[in-house]
């Protein structure tokens, strides 16, 4: 184990969570955007920007129901990053050095899939006028393109979601959403192996989450079925002894499942976490169940040190949060990626804890 990091007992209550800390956002953000990497604390400036960032970076703020001036004013930051890294096609740069250069050019990979999640996002919840026109006109351009690749479908479809909670008569949004959906495939009748692709690999909870939405938002019953059950089987596969244990890098593929080998655990990433908050807090609104509590306060606890190695992964003194966890504890550098799932289930822990406090008990394990 790492020297210095704190060892965390069980139970873990929901009072131990801390409210969203943006001060290492704000460390990694300068006029031009978020900064990707940092080495501990430290940004990383040689390694430029990516618009895959700078749109959780947008999300993660305009979901902040009562935002400060700083808050606002990175969102306005992270706005301007995107429309200038969209093209006339609706696509998406991705990278830029840190000397303002673009080192790619448009298309509809994952970064274009993760803009219009967050201009959706933005066009739907920002508390800012102007803020939320502008992200409209943004995704308004971006929602005539389909990507190739399902999760990139399923990123834009969920700002198509965010979209069309506000703005019902959005048909462009509507048929992104089902595009997106039909992107991602409905689940297989082998209870073992539930999940339409062969493998596991990465953000697979926002698969099911945009399965979720649109069976929710398009009327589509067996869709809104699909999706609970795919999320459901999901949950199920990264419980490890009561605690969230998410897929980790390298992914579980079908033939494997069963067997009697092991599933590896290592190294696990935050925004799997964040990704597995966010499907479970979106089927909660959706049915109403609190069935979907559980696996939402394991993801929250995943942060606060219930996790494999029984360490806490993010740094209070500077707001930040580790990059992964490893078999011996955490990658203790403080990307962007890391900081932002963390500031992002945080988010969902104040809300759960708001809930919470006129039941019995607010505990998380």
């Amino acid at each position: 184990m790492t020297a210095g990091l704190r060892l965390v007992p069980p139970p873990i209550q929901i009072t131990d969570a801390p409210f969203p800390d943006w001060s290492h956002l704000v460390r990694l953000s300068d006029d031009t955007g978020l900064l990707e990497h940092a080495r501990n604390a430290i940004v990383r400036r040689e390694h430029g920007y990516c618009v895959d960032d700078v749109s959780r970076g947008l999300l993660v703020a305009c979901r902040e129901r009562r935002p400060s001036g700083q808050v606002v004013a990175l969102a306005e930051r992270y706005l301007a990053f995107l429309t200038h890294a969209q093209g006339p096609d609706g696509g998406f740069r991705n990278r830029m050095s840190y000397d303002r250069r673009w080192l790619d050019e448009p298309s509809a990979g994952d970064w274009w899939g993760r803009a219009l999640w967050g201009l959706g996002t933005a066009a739907g919840r920002s508390p800012v006028p102007w803020i939320r026109r502008e992200a409209r006109l943004a995704f308004d351009l971006g929602v005539r393109l389909r990507s190739e690749w399902p999760r990139a479908m399923a990123f834009a479809g969920l700002g198509a979601a965010e979209v069309l909670r506000t703005d019902p008569r959005a048909r462009d949004a509507a048929g992104l959403l089902a595009d997106a959906a039909t992107a991602v495939g409905r689940p297989g009748p082998d209870p073992a192996w539930v999940w339409p692709q062969r493998e596991l690999t990465y953000a697979n909870p926002a698969l099911a989450e945009v399965a979720i939405a649109a069976g929710d938002l398009l009327g589509d019953e067996p869709q809104l079925e699909a999706g609970l059950r795919m999320l459901g089987w999901l949950c199920s596969m990264q419980e490890n002894e009561g605690h969230l244990s998410t897929v980790p890098v390298g992914g579980w593929r079908s033939d494997l499942i069963g067997h009697s080998e092991p599933r590896h655990r290592f190294d696990q990433q935050p925004i799997e976490a964040a990704a597995t908050a966010d499907a479970c807090a979106t089927a909660s609104a959706v049915t109403g169940d609190d069935v979907w509590d559980a696996p939402l306060v394991q993801s929250i606890a995943w942060f606060l040190g219930d996790n494999d190695t029984r360490t806490v992964m993010h740094d209070p003194l500077t707001g930040g949060c580790y990059d992964g966890l490893t078999a011996n504890g955490p990658n203790l550098n403080q990307g962007a990626e890391s900081t932002l799932a963390l500031v992002s289930t945080l988010q969902h822990a104040r809300r759960l804890a708001t809930r919470s406090a006129t039941r019995p008990s607010g505990g998380l394990a």
